[in-house]
């Protein structure tokens, strides 16, 4: 059985009858897991055992996982630093925050794949504008080229741990104040002056990226009537043609208020797979997935979009008694250091400029 192109969630911590029917059908590919979703870590296990034991090959499990305000999975789950304390730790010392980094998205890939996890929707390479409370401090840093190191640390952590990477939310969501959860954020920026938004991408997809998220931000300099997410000429032109990008490409939750002033479910899935993107995720809305398992049939997908889904699959076997591992333990002790550090706060006494 092929992977389906769409993503759905499910309700609580065990699979109902109705679950079980919803992930058996062939265009579902993908679960996303949510808080709502996890007990502990024995628990989060056996459920996701239990979706894998569906069908063969087994449907891909995800979850948001960054760490800070977004950590789907915290009792018995390492803490995790928001991002933007390592991009302070960037700013004092490079080389050791990409160490440290590196080891976080390890440690982080590393305790998702113990518990049957295959990927986190991370990192998160929006640049930090100051503007957008929905971004804030899940962004390492301001610069771009601050973003694209850390980014590619963090990654490669990732990788090592067997785990893809998803850099989101593309082309850039932190210059506009709306969240798109909510409302339709709009964001009047040119192209070249979102150069230094595509800068942490390029660098990204030069080390072997293997998916994007694509932001529901309509950016209408660029393609006046859609969001990034729904919009050909930022996800065919653009990302796979400008910037080279031969990964998977998913659209952001398009149950989400951003997406839904482009019409009905139906019409959203239409826009969004015409657009390029490998996987369509409907989430926290039975009833949508149910209408759009309804109505859409094979004719969504591809051998090139089935290659790159494959691509999401852990890989390796997931690292065991990591209590027992000598870098998770060092990792765990950096990540307690970091979390300590008081942030740098320039008073008048110290403040040398006016």
């Amino acid at each position: 059985m092929s992977i389906g192109p769409f993503m759905v969630d499910i309700a609580g911590t065990d699979l109902t009858s109705e679950d079980v029917r919803v992930l058996s059908h062939p265009m579902v590919g993908s679960v996303i897991l949510f808080t709502r979703n996890y007990r502990d870590a024995a628990q989060v296990a056996d459920l996701t055992a239990a979706i894998r034991a569906i069908r063969s090959p087994h449907l891909l499990i995800a979850v948001d996982h960054e760490g800070g305000r977004v950590q789907r999975f915290r009792d018995g789950f390492t803490g995790l630093p928001a991002s933007r304390l390592l991009g302070r730790r960037f700013d004092g010392d490079r080389r050791e925050a990409l160490r440290l980094t590196q080891s976080i998205g390890w440690l982080m890939a590393s305790e998702l794949r113990a518990v049957g996890v295959d990927f986190s929707f991370a990192p998160c390479i929006d640049l930090d504008y100051g503007v957008s409370e929905i971004i804030g401090d899940r962004s390492f840093h301001a610069d771009a080229d601050a973003v694209a190191a850390l980014g590619v640390a963090y990654a490669a952590g990732m990788r090592d741990a067997g785990m893809a990477a998803t850099a989101k939310h593309f082309p850039g969501h932190g210059a506009v104040v709306a969240d798109s959860h909510t409302d339709l954020p709009v964001d009047r920026r040119t192209l070249a002056d979102m150069e230094a938004d595509s800068r942490p991408y390029r660098l990204l997809i030069q080390n072997n990226l293997a998916a994007v998220m694509a932001a529901h931000v309509v950016y209408p300099a660029i393609d006046a009537a859609l969001p990034a997410s729904l919009s050909k000429r930022w996800i065919n032109d653009i990302l796979r043609g400008e910037l080279g990008f031969h990964g998977c490409v998913f659209a952001d939750d398009l149950s989400m208020a951003g997406a839904a002033a482009f019409g009905g479910i139906l019409e959203r899935i239409r826009l969004a797979f015409a657009a390029g993107c490998d996987v369509l995720p409907i989430c926290n809305d039975r009833q949508a997935v149910q209408s759009v398992l309804e109505h859409f049939g094979a004719e969504f997908g591809s051998p090139a979009s089935q290659a790159r889904l494959v691509r999401m699959r852990a890989r390796g076997a997931p690292g065991a008694n990591l209590g027992d591992n000598r870098q998770w333990l060092e990792t765990v002790a950096d990540i307690a250091k970091l979390s300590a550090t008081p942030p740098l706060v320039l008073t008048e006494e110290s403040h040398d400029g006016d």
